[in-house]
């Protein structure tokens, strides 16, 4: 039973409700979509085939309890819900992001799933299956990066006909795309629409730069 890994650091968490708490974040090869401002391409392909038992191993050795699977898109991996389970049955909190065009139902519920809904200016939105929103438990997060004013719009009308702030403990987050999208015109946006969301910065780009690897 093996996994494909791009890399696996121990860092500040960026994202989520889980930003600012020590991660190790386990980067999965593969990706099915190509969005515009992805900040990730160099693990669309390459890494190296972990065991599953050297990479808890290798998981274990920086000595902290929460964990976050990413890619890439850690779904295309077959081996994937076994190694959250793993995690989850070894007593670490496990955070899974997915880009939201492949089904979550087979990831163990203990797992907090953070489902990333496509926006138009990713050039990839028409992959979005949002069938998954079905499947979410309150302790999944929905996250929309957007690049510009209509990519705000589709989120807000895909929030507002969902009523998805309703859907997760967590307020549905917005983050504007890095130097695309300033994030004082973001928050003026919401504010102005009085939604029930949570403006997200990628924290881990503010501390060490927009290019930084292994982070």
């Amino acid at each position: 039973m093996s996994l494909k890994v791009n890399e696996i650091f121990y860092s500040i968490q960026g994202e989520s409700s889980f930003i600012g708490i020590p991660c190790v974040l386990v980067r999965l090869t593969g990706c099915n979509l190509r969005c515009s401002y992805c900040d990730t391409r160099y693990a669309y392909e390459g890494g190296t085939l972990w065991e599953l038992s050297d990479l808890l191993g290798r998981i274990a050795s920086h000595r902290c309890r929460l964990v976050e699977i990413t890619g890439g898109e850690p779904l295309l991996q077959a081996e994937t819900p076994a190694l959250i389970r793993s995690l989850l049955e070894g007593g670490y909190a496990v955070l899974l992001e997915t880009n939201g065009s492949l089904p979550i139902r087979g990831i163990d519920r203990r797992c907090v799933r953070i489902v990333d809904i496509k926006c138009p200016s990713s050039g990839e939105s028409h992959r979005n299956d949002f069938s998954i929103l079905d499947d979410l438990t309150e302790r999944d997060e929905i996250k929309f990066v957007l690049g510009e004013r209509g990519d705000y719009e589709f989120a807000r009308d895909i929030l507002l006909s969902r009523n998805l702030a309703a859907k997760t403990r967590n307020p549905p987050l917005l983050s504007p795309v890095t130097e695309r999208l300033d994030p004082k015109r973001l928050a003026r946006w919401i504010l102005e629409d009085h939604l029930s969301v949570r403006l997200q910065l990628q924290l881990h780009k503010i501390l060490w730069g927009k290019d930084a690897r292994g982070v």
